[in-house]
């Protein structure tokens, strides 16, 4: 290997490794209630009692399935970093009309959310109304 690969291969580690705090991530699993359905990318929810986990802090994915087990869905995620810790752990909905979608997940304390990837059918929703955010909190934290 060259001097050159080598050290690349060294600043993209060293980089790697200074993003990997930045990067939201849920340790416990995490419980919140809804008193509306919503949609968590395709997959249509009931309203309820949900708990939000990561399969793998790195794969950028969160498991979202009621308390139940009769419903779940995994939705892709970025990361969303904002200049202040959260000041508490909440998920987020955009609503359009009467249709919600989940947003992100935001654990207090943390600089960065998690971006929940806006689904084909949001996108299409989105495109002939302003949505209105809006959060429910955190039941618990188990």
């Amino acid at each position: 290997m060259t001097k050159t690969r080598k050290s690349i291969s060294l600043v993209a580690v060293v980089l790697i490794l200074i993003a990997l705090p930045m990067v939201a991530q849920i340790t416990n699993p995490l419980t919140f209630k809804t008193t509306f359905p919503f949609y968590v990318g395709n997959a249509k929810m009931p309203a309820g009692e949900y708990r939000v986990s990561q399969p793998g802090l790195e794969e950028g994915l969160l498991l979202i399935e009621s308390v139940s087990g009769s419903h779940s869905a995994f939705v892709e995620i970025d990361a969303s970093t904002t200049d202040q810790p959260h000041p508490q752990t909440d998920i987020t909905f955009n609503r359009y009309h009467n249709i919600d979608f989940l947003n992100a997940v935001w654990v207090q304390g943390q600089n960065s959310g998690m971006q929940v990837e806006p689904s084909k059918y949001e996108q299409s929703v989105a495109k002939t109304a302003t949505p209105e955010k809006h959060s429910v909190s955190v039941k618990n934290r188990n």
